[in-house]
């Protein structure tokens, strides 16, 4: 469904899949924690593939309201850090579990323009004033997807596997079973290295505050192993408030362009694009014909360096995706963004000057030192792994990686040794 209300703005996607309400069981063997892409697809891969295990997948709002169903939606190979030892072909990885879920995400993978203000093509479709001229500099792989639909078909998929997956359920904290809870545990935020400091064999318990129109009320399973997929949302399970960085990008959608608009500026090709230098821009076509272009970081850091200035040690975990819930996309910084963003890309051709803007919006981002994806076991128990931190390159990395985590809960594949 669309949500219109949000302070972040309503994306031009639909999620049309509302799970099935059953009541939470007391045990599970697998709890994944986040309904977006990495979870689902993980849920929808773990059912698939262990159809004797029981599968629970537990989201503090509903499926996809974080980063998934708020993306862009442009689908690229590799990692925001490039290729790392062992990834694979992620594109074609992506493009296999979507076909095997029966996904319809609506995929096409025309490949991606790279635009840049130098060393440009000589017939570059592309001629933009944007801080210079703006041109192709080259075309790597890459494509686009409808967002909701691949959020509403991998939750299909994991459900008619087996998988529960239960909204409104917020995993306030996360401790061995054995473990009497810590003070940091009994208060609303706990963080899940607080009881877990050893790697036991004993079950996991999670603490759910459960949402209703009736009110909230607490619930504790215990599962054999967990995992965190909640990307830039909390951060207190996860421990990487001192590594990673939650931001808000910002976007924008059109209505249709016409034909000669198509032609003009060269996007009639319907190639997604994103620069390689600053001020970075990027953009996608939407299949009425319309495009989206997004830009900006809210807050947005002075420098790229300050992005990680801040003293994280001190950081309060539980602050640090809730700073991002005070802004607003009518209001404040994050309308600031947006405004620029309109005028930049209203004169950055005449042919966009009269576009007319049918949405303005916000998803949140995981911004990780260096750029690289975690994908690792927590560092205070063996049974809790972590996929986050996709930096802007999740549309299509994360389900792939989401496939890989089921696989490795299972024991059937290893973890990659990328750097953290």
């Amino acid at each position: 469904m669309r949500r219109n209300s949000h302070p972040w703005g309503a994306a031009p996607w639909t999620v049309d899949f509302r799970p099935a309400k059953r009541p939470l069981p007391d045990q599970v063997d697998f709890a994944i924690v986040g309904a977006g892409f990495a979870g689902l697809s993980a849920a929808a891969w773990l059912a698939k593939l262990a159809p004797g295990k029981s599968v629970v997948v537990l989201e503090s709002e509903s499926i996809g309201n974080g980063a998934s169903g708020r993306t862009g939606g442009m689908a690229l190979a590799d990692t925001a850090a490039g290729p790392l030892p062992g990834l694979g072909d992620v594109l074609a990885g992506y493009k296999k579990i979507l076909r095997t879920l029966h996904v319809d995400a609506h995929l096409t993978l025309p490949g991606a323009w790279e635009l840049g203000r130098s060393h440009a093509l000589k017939n570059s479709p592309i001629s933009w004033n944007d801080s210079g001229n703006l041109r192709v500099v080259r075309k790597v792989p890459g494509g686009t997807v409808d967002p909701g639909k691949v959020v509403s078909g991998l939750a299909r998929a994991a459900q008619n596997a087996g998988a529960q997956i239960t909204e409104h359920a917020e995993v306030v904290s996360l401790d061995p079973a054995s473990a009497k809870p810590s003070a940091a545990s009994r208060g609303a935020r706990a963080t899940a290295h607080t009881a877990a400091a050893s790697n036991s064999d004993h079950p996991l318990a999670l603490r759910i505050r459960l949402k209703s129109a009736r009110g909230t009320e607490q619930k504790t399973i215990h599962a054999r192993q967990v995992l965190l997929t909640t990307n830039s949302g909390s951060l207190h399970l996860t421990g990487l408030h001192n590594q990673a960085e939650p931001k808000l990008t910002l976007a924008l959608a059109t209505a249709p362009l016409t034909p000669a608009q198509l032609q003009s500026t060269g996007l009639g090709s319907r190639h997604p694009f994103y620069t390689v230098d600053f001020p970075y821009l990027w953009g996608r076509p939407l299949e009425n014909n319309g495009y989206i272009f997004g830009a900006g970081l809210v807050p947005m850091p002075t420098s790229w360096d300050a992005m990680f200035s801040r003293d994280f040690p001190k950081r309060k975990p539980q602050h640090t995706f809730s700073e991002l819930l005070r802004f607003h996309i009518d209001r404040g910084d994050s309308a600031k963004s947006l405004a620029w963003l309109e005028a930049r890309v209203r004169n950055m051709h005449p042919a966009l000057k009269n576009i007319r803007v049918t949405h303005r919006w916000g998803g949140p981002i995981l911004i990780t030192r260096g750029m690289h994806p975690v994908f690792r076991h927590h560092a205070h128990h063996k049974n809790i792994l972590t996929l986050a931190g996709f930096s802007g390159h999740g549309v299509a990395l994360s389900v792939y990686l989401g496939h890989w985590a089921a696989e490795s809960l299972l024991g059937q594949r290893p973890l990659p040794h990328w750097p953290h």
